[in-house]
């Protein structure tokens, strides 16, 4: 057998990796804790399989390459200057006292001077990633405490993004730190940034829509890998600067692109699995045993982290003129550290700047920290009735204004929509005109944005991907409609909304004729297929065109939809239903006659023509423009190309035809045809 060390051990990360983070989901806590494990698991420090540590660290290389690409990607200015007044000033200050207070409580331990800055700064910036998940989960990111969250951490993600330009010239020499070399570090950055923004600013957004008008879509992801990685290579090779910087400029000249949620949509799937391959990696670090012998500086680290962080950014978003809400919502999303932090650590690690024991505290407070971060949000509630329960203190804490409650928080009676893309837009709009309360769950921020200017409650999270269906109130809802074009979604949906609803009528749209049974059997009551349902609507009409009874082909139909969309005839119902269409077309003995130009009845009413008391046959229905006129009305005037539909005896309707047609002559005699309809048109 070949040796493929490399393939051996991107397998054996990624299946352990699964296996850590299948087994953190079910466990409530986010995948990232399942994925750090696995690299503890299969790392040097731990007993079997050991993995190749410098192959996955360079794999891992790619992972920040896409985790910092993703970020510009997404990175918006818009969003940071609207919460300018808290998110900037709150950002920096807390960012410097947490620096400090990491510096202090390292130095009480004897770390060096450079190894208590850099694990100052590591502690310093939340995970991005851990934040948004938990305002998902809580229904609050669309919100404007959400806002004033992921404002403070956009602000962190640029600070980290310095911080890893700086840190190399923090690295120890003989004459100090070389200020000379530093000043000329931020002069290449300079340099690079004007020459992306204002160069790259204009040629990637036109290479991507040449090459999106190619109409191949291996060449468009081709051009966005290219762009992300050759990007991030050329600044460290050409300007000295971190792939880091690189990706992250990249990312945000391709958010200026008209394509950027495309770009965004194909980058996921190769982001999520370098990304995991960067957790597992930064996992693989950690000794354990030293961990257990110095479990009293982990316990201190964590708290400083945990506590200490919440603490502090609840106490400086006290300051602003903001809910008091805001800042019980900003301490708990704070009170983490994840992957900005493992990239600061390991450009520390690899300076010389931490040895591996400490980088191993680093991740330590980052799975405790990430593992009681859900803990944390559920903890605003209760601390909010505390502080209520003082109303001076309340008074105090919350004088600059009520808080802003989720979407849906006092919705009864409402109509959940899962996804506001064209059906979804169809649906909302119908419901309002009817004046009926309805929620959206949307995951597309244009979107989110859009349905807030139009005033429609929306709660901003991913249905299939986080809890955020729990704060629908479903409990109190009186449907839930699923949109979602991608079926393995809606099937998630469909088995979350059961469990929280077990009476909730579910309306919900399948891609796959397999996918209407797996659908129902979920507990979904009504399952369109439009493909489907298109079909069977083209039967209806047909059945209707030939002349059956409107009633019986409408339970025909609804019968197909309650099997699934299974046109073929094969239960009980279809079978008696089609009979009983057969009996009564051929009981009524219905006719069709078709109203030509020249006809003398056409122009008068129906109850000036008087049918029924000249000739005894009855006009029971009228095909106009498309469309099915059962039992016309008295005042209905006959127009040229109607089809009248007569029922009858056989002179009766003779006697009719000569009425209605200028030849006054009786229709041809024709044989029953499928159906058994009688008679065919004529002019």
């Amino acid at each position: 057998m070949h040796s493929i060390p490399l393939l051996v051990n991107i397998a054996v990360a990624l299946v352990v990796a699964f296996a850590g983070g299948l087994a953190a989901r079910r466990l409530g806590l986010p995948p990232i804790v399942g994925y750090l494990l696995a690299g503890v698991a299969i790392g040097p420090f731990t007993p079997g399989f050991v993995g190749d540590i410098d192959t996955l660290s360079q794999l891992a290389e790619l992972g920040v390459i896409f985790l910092m690409f993703g970020v510009g990607l997404h990175f918006s200015l818009r969003d940071l200057w609207q919460v300018r007044d808290i998110a900037i000033p709150g950002a920096l200050l807390q960012t410097g006292i947490a620096t400090v207070l990491g510096y202090l409580l390292t130095q009480a331990w004897g770390w060096t001077p450079s190894a208590s800055i850099v694990l100052g700064l590591a502690i310093s910036v939340a995970s991005t990633v851990v934040l948004l998940r938990g305002l998902m989960d809580n229904g609050l990111l669309n919100t404007h405490h959400g806002r004033v969250a992921v404002g403070w951490l956009v602000l962190e993600d640029l600070a980290t993004v310095l911080i890893l330009v700086v840190l190399p010239t923090l690295a120890p020499s003989a004459g100090g730190i070389n200020w000379a070399n530093l000043g000329l570090t931020l002069l290449k950055v300079a340099v690079f940034t004007a020459l992306m923004l204002f160069v790259g600013g204009r040629a990637v957004p036109w290479l991507l829509l040449r090459t999106a008008h190619t109409r191949s879509r291996e060449l468009f992801i081709l051009a966005v890998l290219a762009l992300a990685l050759g990007t991030a290579l050329g600044a460290a090779e050409l300007f000295g600067v971190s792939f880091a910087l690189g990706a992250f400029l990249a990312g945000v000249i391709v958010g200026e692109s008209p394509l950027s949620h495309q770009v965004g949509a194909d980058l996921v799937p190769f982001r999520e699995a370098f990304s995991v391959l960067f957790f597992v990696s930064v996992g693989m670090l950690v000794n354990p045993a030293y961990l257990l012998a110095n479990a009293s500086q982990v316990a201190l680290l964590s708290a400083l982290v945990v506590a200490g962080k919440a603490v502090l950014g609840a106490v400086i978003t006290f300051l602003f003129p903001h809910p008091a809400r805001t800042a019980l919502v900003v301490g708990a999303g704070l009170s983490q550290i994840g992957e900005f932090s493992f990239i600061v650590g390991q450009a520390g690690l690899a300076l010389g700047l931490l040895n591996r024991d400490q980088y191993s505290l680093i991740l330590a407070g980052a799975l405790v920290s990430i593992t009681l971060n859900p803990l944390m949000f559920r903890l605003i509630e209760p601390a909010e009735r505390w502080l209520r329960s003082r109303p001076a203190l309340w008074a105090r804490l919350n004088r600059h204004g009520p808080e802003t409650l989720p979407a849906g928080h006092s919705l009864q009676g409402h109509v959940v929509v899962v996804g506001w893309g064209r059906v979804g837009h169809h649906i909302v709009d119908v419901l309002n005109h009817l004046g009926a309360p309805r929620l959206v769950i949307e995951a597309d921020a244009p979107r989110v944005e859009a349905l807030r200017r139009l005033g429609v409650p929306t709660l901003f999270g991913d249905a299939a991907n986080s809890e955020v269906m729990a704060h629908a109130h479903l409990e109190r809802a009186r449907a839930l409609v699923v949109t979602l074009p991608d079926e393995a979604a809606s099937q998630v949906v469909v088995a979350a909304a059961r469990r929280l609803a077990p009476n909730l009528p579910i309306i919900a749209r399948a891609a796959t004729q397999e996918g209407v049974a797996h659908l129902a059997a979920l507990g979904a009551q009504d399952v369109v297929h439009p493909e489907l349902a298109g079909g069977l609507e083209i039967v209806r009409s047909t059945l209707l065109r030939l002349g059956y009874l409107a009633h019986q082909v409408e339970q025909y139909a609804n019968i197909v939809r309650r099997e699934h969309y299974d046109l073929a005839v094969n239960t009980p119902d279809e079978n008696r239903i089609l009979r009983q269409l057969i009996s009564a077309a051929r009981d009524i003995d219905l006719t069709w006659v078709r109203l030509g130009e020249g006809d003398p009845l056409v122009g008068q009413t129906l109850a000036q023509a008087d049918l029924r008391a000249q000739t005894g046959a009855s006009v029971v229905a009228l095909y106009r423009d498309g469309r099915l006129l059962a039992n016309p009305k008295s005042q209905t005037v006959f127009q040229s190309g109607d089809h009248v539909g007569l029922i009858g005896e056989p002179e009766q309707i003779a006697a009719a035809f000569a009425r209605l047609t200028a030849s006054g002559s009786s229709p041809p005699a024709v044989s029953p045809a499928a159906g058994g309809l009688e008679a065919t048109p004529t002019s």
